[in-house]
């Protein structure tokens, strides 16, 4: 008997696969609503380092989570599950199909799945932690987190010191580590769930990056992420496309090496989210190149 729960379209996939473009395609062929889960592009100061849709394309379908918020707002991704949930069982009124799109896994799977739930952190570590990141640096941080939790230590940004505090305080505070309270039971949903995903050969999809990078800083990344710079330490701007042209800014860098950078993490963050996403045998994948009104056809031969 088919499934009378409304269906959440989620389409996936490394960045710079045009994933914007086939969610657009079929938030349009449904008459639906497009539901952001990029982490980064929350946030309303960062336009041009995280490829926020265009004007022309927000324009053609409503989205959500699209610069809504600000980079000095304490924002987690259980402030979102919470939110965007909420929102799904509005729009769900609404519309018996909607589209979520995103690459940041732990997003994406924060509201199919629901979040992990960890203990309590005891109180004093993260002060400890954070001091530790000023005096010693990240890569004493990051050397005990690849001994401690070789899994997380493969699968996260480790250049990002928020993620690997957050690591390391469930450790020491539980003495288990982070990983061990990944993927336990978590909260049903009143939807069901359909995985779109894009993929190309490694080669395209770097040459596809090193590309998107280089119209970015035509579009004025460098400026938009100096007039960040005072804010370097928020938690919202520990990111690729903006830390590298902090160490640029602070004389670190040069220009030049500050692109090659960026270019280079982006293509280490591509190949984690691959990592990620193939884990996931539910997802349907496409070749990137493949027309929309295929994968389109796909999606309403699996819906009653």
């Amino acid at each position: 008997m088919p499934s009378t729960k409304p269906l959440l379209i989620c389409v996936v996939g490394p960045t710079a696969i045009g994933k914007t473009t086939l969610a657009i395609a079929i938030a349009k062929a449904f008459s639906t609503e497009i539901l952001s889960a990029d982490s980064r592009q929350f946030y309303r100061e960062m336009r041009i380092g995280t490829a926020v849709p265009s004007s022309e394309e927000l324009a053609k379908i409503k989205h959500h989570f699209i610069q809504t918020k600000s980079v000095f707002t304490n924002y987690s991704v259980g402030d979102f599950e919470k939110e965007a949930v909420q929102l799904l069982e509005e729009l769900f009124l609404k519309h018996s199909v909607v589209v979520m799109v995103g690459g940041s896994g732990l997003y994406v799977d924060a509201i199919v799945k629901g979040l992990d739930k960890f203990p309590d952190v005891a109180s004093g570590i993260r002060e400890q932690l954070n001091q530790e990141l000023k005096y010693s640096g990240i890569e004493t941080l990051q050397r005990e987190l690849k001994e401690m939790d070789p899994d997380y230590f493969q699968k996260t940004d480790i250049h990002n010191p928020h993620r690997v505090i957050r690591a390391l305080e469930i450790f020491r505070s539980s003495g288990k580590p982070y990983t061990s309270f990944l993927n336990k039971e978590k909260n049903n949903r009143n939807f069901d769930t359909l995985y779109i995903g894009l993929t190309a050969e490694r080669e395209l999809i770097y040459d596809r990056i090193n590309r998107r990078v280089d119209i970015m800083v035509v579009e004025g990344l460098v400026k938009e992420a100096k007039e960040l710079l005072p804010h370097k330490d928020l938690n919202a701007l520990q990111t690729v496309g903006y830390r590298e042209l902090f160490l640029y800014f602070e004389g670190t860098l040069s220009k030049e090496e500050a692109i090659a950078e960026i270019k280079k993490n982006t293509r280490r963050f591509a190949k984690r989210q691959g990592t990620w996403f193939r884990k996931n045998e539910l997802i349907h994948w496409f070749d990137y190149a493949v027309v929309p009104s295929e994968i389109i056809s796909f999606i309403k031969e699996k819906t009653p």
